[in-house]
């Protein structure tokens, strides 16, 4: 009896709005394609899978070693020289040299308004003209009167957790002042009244 993968296997716990862009044809085998947050791969398993053009950083130096080791399994011919232990800020590669970059609950450690900018201002510096950027990240959006403000834009949300958030305009600025086009309305998500992520899909 041949054995049928499951979507769990295929796909692992993907971020269901990254899932959404596959989907969608978005993201396809053959682009270069930039995690920068990368945390263990989550992610990645079904791009590992297919054999895409993975680049993959994240500054926690036991995440990306669990991320190299889980490329090592999946795609073994990825060399592990494509996992980094960098800053989201401080990307080592060239400029507009991706396709894709996926930033997955990253941007809201923001410490404040500057390093959230040079977070947003980098990832977007490598990406290619007609390229994606997705990103997944904490908001006040539906939730601002419950929100707690702590000072440089960080809050603490109802859940306990403390966070950089943003709101619908100052999304909306950034992408305007990078010049970029939505090419999904903002989608907002609020977890049982506790807390808000928020989907960012871009067009260069």
């Amino acid at each position: 009896m041949v054995k049928t993968e499951t979507l769990l296997e295929q796909f692992d716990h993907i971020d269901v709005y990254l899932f959404d862009q596959l989907l969608r044809g978005r993201i396809v085998k053959g682009m270069r394609v930039l995690d920068a947050g990368c945390g263990t791969g989550r992610n990645l398993v079904y791009m590992l899978r297919q054999g895409f053009d993975l680049w993959a950083t994240d500054r926690d130096p036991a995440a990306v070693a669990a991320a190299r080791a889980l490329a090592a399994h999946l795609f073994p011919r990825l060399s592990p020289d494509r996992f980094g232990v960098e800053l989201v800020e401080r990307l080592p590669f060239a400029d507009q040299s991706m396709d894709v970059v996926i930033s997955n609950a990253v941007l809201h450690f923001a410490r404040d308004d500057q390093h959230f900018e040079a977070m947003v201002r980098e990832m977007w510096r490598v990406l290619a003209p007609g390229g994606v950027f997705f990103c997944r990240l904490a908001s006040s959006i539906g939730m601002e009167d419950r929100m707690q403000p702590l000072g440089n834009n960080r809050f603490l949300s109802p859940d306990g957790s403390e966070h950089y958030l943003v709101d619908e305009s100052r999304v909306m600025t950034i992408t305007s002042q990078l010049g970029a086009r939505l090419l999904d309305p903002l989608k907002s998500t609020i977890v049982q009244d506790q807390r808000c992520m928020t989907t960012w899909v871009l067009g260069r």
